[in-house]
């Protein structure tokens, strides 16, 4: 007997925001920001953290596929700063995935 497979849902992207140490944020998208905030830690990842190490994975939030995370970060990347800084300001942790952030 053949079992059908279900195709898959689509994998969860997110977008974030960084906290570099002169107090900017960055905004991108990953399929995992604890991963991503790594390689911006260490350097990989974005030429933005080359003048102002990254310092604290601040925002993040979760969506459906690639193309909806893209989209967001876009609307997000175009908000003044005041505004990004609401948004990590009313940041709750909901899942595993982010708990940590909360530190």
């Amino acid at each position: 007997m053949i079992e059908a497979t279900l195709p898959s849902s689509p994998k969860p992207w997110y977008v974030y925001l960084v906290r570099a140490a002169n107090g900017s944020l960055y905004c991108g998208i990953s399929d995992n920001p604890r991963r991503r905030f790594a390689q911006h830690q260490s350097g990989k990842g974005a030429r933005f953290f080359s003048s102002s190490p990254a310092m604290a994975l601040v925002y993040v939030e979760c969506w459906p596929d690639k193309g909806e995370a893209l989209r967001q970060e876009r609307l997000i990347k175009r908000l003044r700063k005041s505004a990004k800084e609401r948004l990590v300001a009313s940041y709750v942790p909901i899942d595993g995935v982010d708990e940590s952030l909360s530190a």
